[in-house]
């Protein structure tokens, strides 16, 4: 699920990024530039912020490790 959610993101995030740049600048080439830096960085920092919250609700729900009577 993750890939599929990071994906849907990057190609969001990126069309976002173009659209702001080029509306500030009036630049096709300066809007696409940044639209391909920044977004694919923070995309990727993205996709292992899913994989570190996915990994902390499976130990949530996961049973105490150890003996409770010692």
């Amino acid at each position: 699920m993750a890939h599929k959610k990071t994906l849907t993101f990057a190609l969001l995030h990126m069309t976002i990024a173009f659209s702001v740049v080029w509306a500030l600048t009036g630049s096709i080439a300066l809007g696409g530039a940044v639209a391909l830096i920044e977004p694919t960085l923070n995309t990727i920092a993205y996709f292992f912020h899913e994989k570190v919250w996915e990994r902390k609700g499976r130990r949530a729900n996961s049973p105490p490790t150890g003996n409770a009577h010692s």
